[in-house]
C-alpha cells in the first residue's frame, strides 16, 4: 500500500516553527530511512512523511522537551546528538541514552497518549526532525508494521533501563567507571603505542551523570586508576593502558 496525498488524511500540517530551520526535504527523506522504525516503508512514502517534517535547530545544551511537558509528537536526530535523562528534586541528573543521528526519540509518549517521561537536551549543535502525533498515529493506522517497530525500539530501551537499575542497585562506582572506559575503549578508542586513547564527557559532572554518580566520586576513582597504572589522564583525553585490568574489574561484579 502507498500513501496517496490527495487521498490520505495525515492529520493537520504541524504548526511548530521556533528554531525552525530551511527546508531540505529531500535530506529530511534520507535521515528518516535510517530510522529503524520507518525502514519498512518506500521511498514515496517517506518523501511524503517527509513532506510533513518540521526540521529544528538546537544550539549545544538548549532543552529540546522537558520532562513531564505535554507530548506533541517525537523527534528524529538528523545531525548531532542529544542526552534523555531524569532529573531529581534536588537537582541531580541521570543520563538514559544519548542518541546521534538517525536515531528517534520520544516514541512512547506518542503511542500513551502520556507525558514526556524523561528531558532532552542537545549535546552538540543538533538538527531533529520533529513529526507530529498525529500525523505519527495516522502513519501507525496505515501502516502497522511501524507500531511493531516501535515496540521493538522500545522494547530495546527496557532492557536498557533494566541494565542501568541493576547496574545503580547492585554495582559500585569504581565497577560503573571502569564498565564506561571499557566501552569508551572498545567503541571510539584510538590505539597507539601505549595503549588506547579516548576522550571523556566534556565534564566530570556530565561523566558522573551517565553512570549515576557525583562528580567528586568520578575524580576520585579515576585518581585510583592512574594511580594503579590503568590509564593515565591528560585533561579530558584518557590514555587506556591496561584494558584487560579494567576488564578484570567488571568480573568482580562490586
Amino acid at each position: 500500500m502507498t500513501f496517496q496525498p490527495c487521498l490520505c488524511n495525515w492529520g493537520e500540517r504541524n504548526s511548530v516553527t521556533i528554531g525552525a530551520v530551511p527546508e531540505d526535504k529531500p535530506k529530511h527523506g534520507q535521515t528518516l530511512a535510517r530510522v529503524p522504525i520507518f525502514s519498512g516503508l518506500s521511498d514515496a512514502e517517506l518523501s511524503f512523511l517527509a513532506q510533513r517534517t518540521v526540521a529544528r535547530r538546537f544550539a549545544a545544551g538548549e532543552s529540546v522537551f522537558g520532562e513531564g511537558e505535554p507530548c506533541a509528537g517525537l523527534y528524529v536526530v538528523e545531525s548531532g546528538h542529544v542526552r534523555i535523562f531524569k532529573s531529581s528534586a534536588g537537582g541531580r541528573e541521570h543520563v538514559l541514552a544519548i542518541e546521534g543521528p538517525g536515531s528517534s526519540v520520544a516514541e512512547l509518549p506518542v503511542f500513551d497518549g502520556g507525558n514526556y517521561p524523561a528531558s532532552v537536551s542537545a549535546i552538540d549543535d543538533t538538527t531533529l526532525l520533529f513529526v507530529s502525533k498525529q500525523d505519527f498515529q495516522a502513519l501507525c493506522l496505515e501502516h502497522p508494521q511501524v507500531a511493531l517497530k516501535v515496540l521493538r525500539v522500545v522494547g530495546a530501551r527496557l532492557r536498557r533501563l533494566v541494565g542501568i537499575i541493576e547496574e545503580l542497585s547492585f554495582t559500585t562506582v569504581r565497577h560503573r567507571l571502569a564498565a564506561f572506559l571499557v566501552r569508551l575503549a572498545k567503541t571510539s578508542g584510538t590505539r597507539s603505542a601505549n595503549g588506547l586513547e579516548v576522550t571523556l564527557p566534556a565534564n566530570n559532572q556530565e561523566l558522573a551523570s551517565q553512570i549515576g554518580t557525583v562528580r567528586e566520586l568520578i575524580s576520585r576513582n579515576l585518581s585510583r586508576f592512574q594511580a594503579e597504572g590503568m590509564i593515565k589522564i591528560d585533561g579530558r583525553n584518557v590514555l587506556v593502558i591496561d584494558l584487560k585490568a579494567l576488564e578484570a574489574e567488571l568480573q568482580s561484579g562490586e
